[in-house]
């Protein structure tokens, strides 16, 4: 399985580079004066392209002959999940390209590629850890395919929400991925393991150039790729083997979750529509009220040291849910109450921060 991670690497990495070259003119479409824009001059919104390639590549050698990786994954239904997933992905590269195709829209193409893949894979979330619920979802099929659907389709969006920082996202999806490969080998699914593997390899192909130095970014390409693989693999792992407790994926994504839920709230509290961009996530508070200043040679410099060391604080916030949820992954009550304290964690983190309450050892 190392050599998957090897070939999804390279391919990834190469294709990143060439993107990062070739790409340049399209980065001056994306507008300077965007809430979110945390850096200086022209950088390429392409390496989820990259991403999507290593990872594409190294599922249809996974499948190529007589099973040579050991993973029983068939070439016919890599590709197949690979052509389903497309359609999301090639949105969002379209829009990091062009900056004009809607929230909405893009929504609309990750909800219809997580329906298709439900559809080929015969996936569906009939299990909640709730037995009320858990009795409905068995005795209503199609209910169950909808949520599915919902999880696969609305993950990508949370993967975009926090995708702000050099290396935030992708360090996110590599721990997320590793935890879910971990899950799989325990329980005997090297197809699945194999799956997230793949993407832990194309990820770390595009962070060679994202972090620190931030020439490429992953862009909206990239958060669909990571959401929508992320979340059939998740689907998939509970669906397959009982024993592992739906809260365990849902421990692990609780971040981008959670944030995107919250994000939600806020805006809807202001009076403002969902999808309207700004600069309150988590991270951005970070950023502005807890990394201290960086002395630069000029603005650009400045913004880039900043940048990088905000990163650090969100990767330990992600780690601090990931831990546990490999060590219970089969307990439920145990998963549920980690997911309670991280929301609790969250919110009085996030009015410490607004409120310019921070400690003294939080801050560098």
């Amino acid at each position: 399985m190392i050599a998957l991670i090897v070939i999804s690497f390279l391919f990834s990495a190469f294709a990143v580079q060439l993107f990062m070259r070739r790409a340049r003119r399209h980065a001056r479409r994306y507008g300077a004066d965007m809430p979110q824009r945390f850096h200086k001059g022209h950088v390429p919104r392409l390496g989820g392209a990259g991403i999507f390639i290593g990872t594409g590549v190294a599922w249809l050698v996974a499948g190529i002959g007589s099973d040579p990786f050991n993973v029983s994954w068939p070439l016919k239904s890599s590709a197949l999940t690979l052509l389903c997933i497309a359609p999301a992905v090639l949105g969002g590269i379209i829009e990091d390209v062009t900056q004009q195709v809607s929230v909405r829209y893009r929504l609309s193409l990750t909800i219809g590629s997580a329906l298709l893949l439900c559809w080929v894979l015969n996936l569906g979330l009939a299990r909640v850890g709730i037995p009320a619920v858990d009795g409905w979802l068995q005795a209503m099929p199609f209910a169950a395919i909808v949520f599915a659907a919902l999880a696969i389709g609305g993950l990508p969006h949370a993967f975009n929400i926090i995708d702000g920082y050099n290396g935030l996202a992708g360090t996110v999806a590599v721990l997320v991925c590793l935890a879910i490969s971990h899950v799989a080998l325990q329980v005997g699914d090297r197809q699945l393991a194999a799956m997230v593997i793949c993407l832990v390899g194309a990820t770390l192909g595009f962070l060679i150039w994202n972090y620190p130095r931030g020439k490429i970014f992953a862009g909206d390409g990239g958060a669909y790729v990571w959401g929508m693989v992320i979340a059939i693999a998740a689907v998939t792992l509970v669906q397959r083997h009982r024993v592992v407790s739906p809260w365990f994926p849902m421990l692990l994504l609780i971040y981008p979750v959670w944030e995107t839920l919250f994000s939600i709230y806020r805006k809807v509290a202001r009076g403002q529509s969902p999808g309207t961009a700004d600069a309150l996530h988590f991270h951005q508070l970070i950023f502005r009220r807890i990394v201290r200043v960086a002395f630069a040679d000029d603005e650009a410099r400045q913004l880039l040291a900043r940048n990088n060391r905000t990163s650090p604080y969100l990767w330990i916030f992600a780690a601090l849910t990931v831990v546990p949820a490999v060590l219970f992954w089969n307990n439920t009550l145990v998963l549920i109450a980690f997911c309670v304290l991280f929301v609790a964690t969250y919110v009085a983190a996030y009015l410490m921060i607004v409120r310019f309450k921070v400690p003294r050892w939080l801050r560098p």
